[in-house]
């Protein structure tokens, strides 16, 4: 919804909702951080990622998603189209 200010959302509005790879049917997790040139236009989001078991200690494995790739925000979800990552290849 858009208010006078002409803003659709809000940081705290997308930080509750969880992002979706339409890709493969992946949670990529919620928003955690907002990527912004220094002419103030929207360059990508950052997703929290999943929790991986022996990252405990150094927390979750962020996932950059340029803004180009953002399908659609909805009320709960946003969607995304990333090329599915195969996480066996990264670990080599």
């Amino acid at each position: 919804m858009q208010n006078n200010a002409g803003i659709d959302y809000t940081f705290c509005e997308l930080r509750e909702k969880d992002v979706v790879n339409v890709s493969d049917g992946k949670q990529l997790g919620r928003i955690v951080d907002i990527a912004i040139h220094c002419t103030g236009k929207v360059v990508g989001l950052v997703a929290a990622g999943e929790k991986k078991f022996f990252k405990n200690f150094t927390g979750n494995e962020n996932v950059f998603i340029p803004w180009q790739k953002v399908i659609k925000i909805g009320d709960d979800v946003i969607l995304v189209e990333l090329l599915p990552v195969n996480t066996r290849e990264l670990s080599k």
